[in-house]
């Protein structure tokens, strides 16, 4: 297995498969924790669809880099999220349905009308379950994914006791002075960018898995806000990792694998908690 292993390293689109892996699932586990704890979770949801919606456009306009287009309408969708969510008149997972759902609607149309390519299942299924965009990924959108991974990490580094604020106790943040809004803003332009990139590894309908599972399965065991982000970064790229060896050597999806491993994972965490009565109050 080692040297079958170390045949398929040999290849770039391997390496380079695993190089984004890690990097998307470390960003995604970060604010993951954030989501969850301020029940935002299915923002990944809504975001994802958009981003399926901004690539339709992108392929019947024939970009030579659909980036340039799909990041700055998911990171204006992530804005409307924020901003109509906390309208008294629609409520937050009502927002998250309704942009994703029209999104979603008006790219598949538009892909059907407006079709470029004679595979448009293939293109379409692709897109939603990551099945192989993930094996076909140039040295550029190495270095792109690189480059925001990298920013979102800093970024969360730098205003990690902000965003820790804001989660727990907005209301308190913004009594001590902490501009609670432009953080909220922050968290969801990151996570526009975290759902963009990873639409290649798992596709825009698993996305969400990524985002959940870590979050979760870490506060099955542990309590502290700061060991749950450690504990969730770890457990994420672990299971992005093998979700995508297991995938090379079995044939099989890769974004479908990662979610099949962070589950079997995440229920290995809820009975070690129940065990250790970490998962108790």
């Amino acid at each position: 297995m080692l040297e079958k292993l170390g045949m398929y390293f040999q290849y770039p689109f391997v390496r380079y498969a695993v190089i984004v892996g890690v990097l998307i699932a470390l960003c995604s586990s970060l604010l993951g924790v954030t989501l969850v704890l301020k029940r935002f979770s299915f923002i990944g949801d809504g975001l994802s669809h958009v981003a399926f919606g901004a690539m339709a456009i992108a392929s019947v306009l024939n970009l030579t880099n659909q980036m340039a287009l799909i990041l700055p309408i998911t990171i204006i969708s992530a804005i409307l999220l924020l901003r109509t969510g906390q309208n008294t008149q629609i409520k937050g997972d009502a927002a998250v349905a309704m942009i994703s759902v029209g999104a979603m609607a008006f790219g598949y149309l538009i892909m059907n009308v407006f079709s470029t390519s004679s595979n448009l299942t293939g293109d379409v299924c692709s897109t939603l379950f990551g099945s192989t965009s993930i094996l076909t990924l140039t040295e550029g959108d190495v270095l792109i994914c690189t480059i925001l991974s990298v920013a979102v990490v800093i970024i969360y580094v730098l205003f990690y006791n902000k965003i820790f604020a804001v989660t727990f106790d907005e209301s308190f943040a913004k009594a001590t002075g902490t501009r609670a809004d432009n953080y909220n803003l922050l968290i969801a332009v990151i996570t526009a960018v975290i759902i963009v990139l990873a639409m290649n590894l798992v596709g825009s309908l698993l996305i969400s898995a990524l985002v959940i599972f870590p979050a979760l399965s870490a506060m099955r065991i542990f309590h502290s806000f700061k060991m749950v982000v450690l504990f969730s970064a770890a457990f994420s790229v672990i299971c992005a990792f093998l979700g995508i060896i297991i995938s090379i050597l079995a044939g099989t999806p890769v974004g479908s694998t990662i979610v099949a491993v962070d589950v079997a994972a995440f229920f290995l965490c809820y009975m070690t908690g129940i065990i250790t009565g970490g998962a108790q109050k």
